[in-house]
């Protein structure tokens, strides 16, 4: 029985390591995703509106073409 639980406890770290990775893989993924969209709502702006922003078609450009892991 004390052996069980030992085991158990043993375990307990190893699962809690898990639980932070599958986190944080989670939340970079949302982040790619939030990443990706902007992007292309960045990307379908008018000139208009990009100057609004203060950018350029250029600007909003080189910011679209970027993958979406890059920050």
């Amino acid at each position: 029985m004390a052996n069980s639980a030992l085991s158990q406890a043993n375990r307990r770290p190893m699962a809690d390591a898990s639980a932070v990775s599958v986190k944080r893989v989670i939340e970079t993924i949302r982040e790619w995703s939030r990443r990706a969209s902007s992007r292309r709502e960045l990307m379908a702006l008018d000139t208009r509106d990009l100057w609004d922003l203060r950018l350029t078609r250029a600007d909003a450009m080189k910011e679209g073409g970027k993958s979406f892991w890059k920050d």
